[in-house]
């Protein structure tokens, strides 16, 4: 088994960075880490993630029960353990509301791609799932037709879910898609939004 202590220590630092980011408002998002085949540590609900501290964390097994930890665990687990079970190489997964990627969540507008050489080569394809009640096994299902194509799913309405091989890497994604929507967003403000030719994609999708 992993090294549960530090573990929960990243996970704090993620849940600090998330809420001074103004991704995560007030009690808003959850962060987990799969530390063993039928164990994962998760963040607790109704608590802010800016002021985690590892006592916080809590356990919990793969069909979503608690099996350690004095607070409740997060509403979300369900679709944390959806995606763990999708994709054994996925050991983090951080679910939170980054304004601007959000925004495009609340639009339902798809994140055009062949814009940002970093988006292409780190995130590719960003897809959009269709709507469901956070917190149930059918919001967790409307991940399953992207959930093997991509690390960063958007939310219908909601926010983003990210993953990746630790916690510092599944946060990274979120960074990055929301520091993208900011721009398009900025650049739209501008008028024009400028595309990469074909030979331009294809030059970059051989740096991945």
């Amino acid at each position: 088994m992993a090294n549960a202590h530090k573990i929960k220590q990243d996970i704090c630092e993620i849940g600090r960075r998330l809420y001074n980011k103004g991704f995560a408002a007030a009690n808003d998002g959850n962060i987990s880490v799969r530390i063993s085949e039928n164990h994962v540590l998760c963040t607790p609900t109704l608590h802010s993630k800016g002021f985690l501290k590892p006592d916080d964390i809590c356990t919990v097994d793969m069909s979503g029960k608690q099996i350690a930890g004095s607070k409740k665990r997060s509403s979300e687990a369900l679709l944390h353990l959806e995606i763990y079970k999708q994709r054994d190489d996925i050991k983090s997964v951080v679910h939170c509301h980054p304004p601007h990627a959000t925004a495009f969540a609340v639009a339902r507008e798809p994140i055009p791609q062949c814009i940002l050489p970093e988006v292409e080569v780190f995130l590719g394809d960003i897809p959009i799932t269709k709507y469901e009640t956070p917190g149930g096994q059918a919001l967790a299902d409307t991940i399953l037709p992207f959930v093997h194509k991509t690390n960063l799913i958007v939310l219908a309405n909601h926010g983003t879910v990210s993953y990746g091989e630790d916690v510092e890497r599944a946060y990274w994604w979120t960074e990055i898609v929301d520091a993208y929507c900011r721009i398009l967003l900025l650049a739209r403000g501008l008028g024009n939004v400028a595309y990469f030719s074909d030979t331009q994609e294809r030059e970059l999708l051989k740096l991945k």
